[in-house]
Formats: C-alpha cells, sequence, structure tokens
C-alpha cells in the first residue's frame, strides 16, 4: 500500500468565508443561552417570586430530559439520508420549536408558576437539541484535520461570544422591570436573527453524506462507545470543567448585587468578561499548535483557577477587583469554548476507525448533553444549597452565611471541579500525531 501523506493544516486549510458562514449561527445562539443561564434563573426566583430552590430543582428536572432526547436525535441525525444531508434538516425543524420556546420563556404572562417555567425549559431544550447537535456534529465533519477542527470550533465560539457580548449589553440596567425589558427585546431580536443566520448556513455549506455506512447493532454499537476511553476521559472532564464555570455564571447576577452591592456594574463586569473571551482565541490556537490542544486547554483551566480562587475574598465595593478576575478568567474562557470541542471530532474518529461508521451526531448528543446536565447541575447544586444557607436576595439583611456561601459557591467550588477535569484530561492520548494515525486507518479501510 502506497503510504498516504499525513494530513496538515497546510493541505487541507479552511477559506474564511467558509468558516464565517458555519459559525454565523453562533451569534443568536448565544444570544439566549447567556439569559437562560445567568439571568432566567434569577428572573423567575427572584423578580417573579419563584424562590431559588423551587426554580433551581424545575430547571434541574427540565435538564434531566435532555438525557432522553440529546441521543435519540443524534443517532436520528446519523442516519437521515437524502437530498438535504443529515444534518439540514434536523436544524429546519427545531429552529421553529426553539423560536417559540424562546418568545414564551422570555416573555411570560403575569401570574406564572413553576410548572409554566418547567414546561417552557423543556421545549426550549428539545429545539434546541434539534438545533445544536446536527449543526456542531456538521462542524466536526467539515475537515478531518486536527488543527483545522480547531480554527472552525473558535470562529463558531468566537460568533458565540459576540452573541453572548451583544445580550449582556441588554442587562445593564438592574432594576427587575428592566431586566424583564431586557428579555423581550432579546426575544425578538432572536426572533429576527436566528431564522436568518440558520438560512445562510443551510443553503451555503455542504452537508456531506456518509457512504456505506456499516449497521451496528445496538450492542456493538454500545460496546465501541464504551471502549473509546480517550472519549469517556474528555466528557467527563468536559462535565466537571462545565459544572466549575455553570456556578459563577448561574451565579453571577446574585453575586455582584448581593455579595459586591454593586448591581449597577453587572453588565459592565459580564462584559469584561466575554470581550477577553474573544481576545483569547487566537493565544489558545497558538498554545495549541505548540502543545496539543489538551495541554493548551489545561493551562487554560489552571490559569482561571488561579484567579476564580480570589472570589470568595471579595465583598462589598470591591467590584473593581472583581474586574480583574473577569478580566483575567475571560482570558481563559477562549480555551474552555474553542479546544474541547475540536478534541472531541479527533476521538469521533477513533470510532470511525474501529467501524462505528462517522457517528458524529451521537458524540456530540452526548456532549452537548453533558454541557446542559453540568449547568444544570451547577443551577441545581447551587440553588438548593444557598436555599439552606439562609440566603434570601429579597431581604432587606442578607444573612452573612448566606452571602458566605454565594461567595464560596461562586468561586472556590468552582476551583474544585477545574482541578478534577484538570487531572483528567492532561494525559489525553489523541494529539496531533495520533490523530494523523487514526485518519490513516479510516482512509486505509475506505
Amino acid at each position: 500500500m502506497t503510504p498516504r501523506r499525513p494530513l496538515t493544516a497546510e493541505a487541507g486549510r479552511l477559506p474564511r468565508v467558509l468558516l464565517a458562514v458555519m459559525a454565523l449561527p453562533g451569534v443568536p445562539l448565544a444570544a439566549f443561552s447567556l439569559p437562560v443561564y445567568v439571568h432566567i434563573p434569577a428572573f423567575y426566583a427572584v423578580d417573579l417570586g419563584l424562590g431559588v430552590a423551587g426554580v433551581g430543582l424545575v430547571l434541574l428536572l427540565a435538564r434531566s430530559w435532555d438525557v432522553v432526547t440529546d441521543p435519540v436525535i443524534g443517532c436520528l441525525s446519523d442516519r437521515t439520508r437524502g437530498r438535504f444531508g443529515r444534518r439540514r434538516p434536523w436544524i429546519a425543524a427545531g429552529a421553529p420549536l426553539t423560536l417559540l420556546a424562546t418568545w414564551l420563556l422570555f416573555v411570560p404572562p403575569d401570574g406564572v408558576g413553576l410548572a409554566y417555567l418547567g414546561v417552557t425549559t423543556v421545549l426550549l431544550y428539545l429545539g434546541w437539541t434539534m438545533v445544536i447537535v446536527p449543526y456542531t456534529s456538521w462542524g466536526a465533519e467539515i475537515t478531518p484535520d486536527y488543527h483545522q477542527r480547531s480554527r472552525i470550533t473558535a470562529w463558531r465560539e468566537g460568533a458565540v461570544i459576540i452573541g453572548t457580548v451583544l445580550a449582556a449589553g441588554l442587562f445593564a440596567l438592574p432594576s427587575a422591570a428592566e431586566r424583564a425589558v431586557a428579555l423581550e427585546l432579546l426575544a425578538i431580536a432572536i426572533l429576527v436573527l436566528l431564522p436568518i443566520a440558520l438560512i445562510v448556513v443551510l443553503i451555503g455549506v455542504p452537508d456531506q453524506q456518509v457512504q456505506h455506512a456499516p449497521a451496528l447493532s445496538f450492542r456493538k454499537g454500545a460496546a465501541l462507545l464504551v471502549e473509546n476511553r480517550p472519549f469517556a476521559r474528555l466528557l467527563a472532564a468536559w462535565l466537571l470543567n462545565g459544572i466549575a464555570n455553570g456556578l459563577p455564571a448561574s451565579l453571577f447576577v446574585l453575586y455582584v448585587e448581593n455579595r459586591l452591592v454593586s448591581s449597577d456594574k453587572s453588565g459592565l463586569l459580564l462584559l469584561a468578561y466575554f470581550v477577553c473571551g474573544i481576545a483569547g482565541l487566537p493565544l489558545w490556537l497558538a498554545l495549541s499548535r505548540r502543545w496539543s490542544k489538551h495541554r493548551a486547554w489545561c493551562v487554560a483551566m489552571i490559569w482561571t483557577s488561579a484567579f476564580f480562587a480570589w472570589a470568595p475574598t471579595l465583598g462589598p465595593g470591591d467590584a473593581w477587583l472583581f474586574l480583574g478576575v473577569c478580566v483575567a478568567t475571560g482570558l481563559g474562557l477562549g480555551a474552555d469554548l474553542a479546544l474541547p470541542p475540536s478534541m472531541q471530532a479527533d476521538v469521533v474518529d477513533l470510532d470511525t476507525a474501529r467501524g462505528g461508521g462517522k457517528r458524529t451526531g451521537l458524540y456530540f448528543s452526548l456532549w452537548g448533553m453533558a454541557t446542559k446536565l453540568s449547568l444544570a447541575l451547577a443551577v441545581g447544586l447551587a440553588f438548593p444549597l444557598l436555599g439552606w444557607a439562609g440566603f434570601d436576595a429579597t431581604a432587606d439583611n442578607l444573612a452573612t452565611q448566606g452571602t458566605l456561601t454565594l461567595a464560596l459557591l461562586s468561586g472556590g467550588a468552582a476551583v474544585l471541579f477545574k482541578i478534577a477535569a484538570i487531572a483528567l484530561v492532561w494525559r489525553h492520548p489523541v494529539d496531533r500525531s495520533a490523530q494523523e494515525r487514526i485518519r490513516g486507518e479510516i482512509e486505509g479501510a475506505i
């Protein structure tokens, strides 16, 4: 057999126009993900008076439904055949449900309760899954190159951060009435921008068909999944790091308003965090080329942990010190967003080489499920613990124990989860040379 030339970034460098088109939906998708994780919990718990413990439990239960829907949609997307491709039909079907549920959740009628929150959240998560799982899987299939995959995820997550920044700008005003207005304006913007962005992608990006995919039995497919140890360790690390990021994200508004007593600065602080996330992307891409993706990600998590650890030490009047924390941890955000999904595409290759038949949708559905589960666990753990500690954001005088618990969950607990993630991924075996060997096995079997 004639030896194949290893794939290189130079040999298959993707045009920037394609990267930009593929990244475009990240802007409106992120525009509603920020309030869902950061503002919706506080909006329903505090502004609508449903309570932190009840809201946390409902959001955790709603996210638990993704354990069923995510892998089902991922598998069905992998098996879809037709002239429109594998990914396009699911994105087109999920978009209307996503838009409807976004409006219902962001602009609730008067007198809603926990049941309303639960139903609208479940609908939003279902529509979101129908869009995001095929969308991210599609991105992983555009190129087999180790470093080009990082460029795809970096462009996409850069667009995600831009959408997040735009959404954060609407929440610079702290009062309940203004928060409700910001949610309504954001919902209107999403209803306009998301369809446009998705149409551009559906028309402008090729959706590859998989020829001669093997027919796997459930038992064989499950066995291949279980035997993919690099995927299992990567997924566990992603889950732990997601909880680490989800704790300060879901508690951000409460922390700034009640621990720092600086509610007027929450918009500025969020803006600084996400702008620095964009600024850090080129740095982490360069380091991933120098060290490998997993080592660059570990360094970023160590960097972020060093600054998260200061959050519990801050108190009233320390908003400007916390701005420094936001800047530093924001720089690490780019690595969290761009590198792990690119590593996920590489471990899908390992499954394909062993006979899995390019099950990108299944793998990215499990990835998405872990993403949502980590954020749900962050809310589901943090809010009940705040309630147990006596935290009540509506009280005139907050209990010291309550604000201390809020600070520890926002910083100290996040560091512990990141340390666990670093321990899992530090020796990740699928680096560039390993991925090129795997790709050679796949091409040799075709």
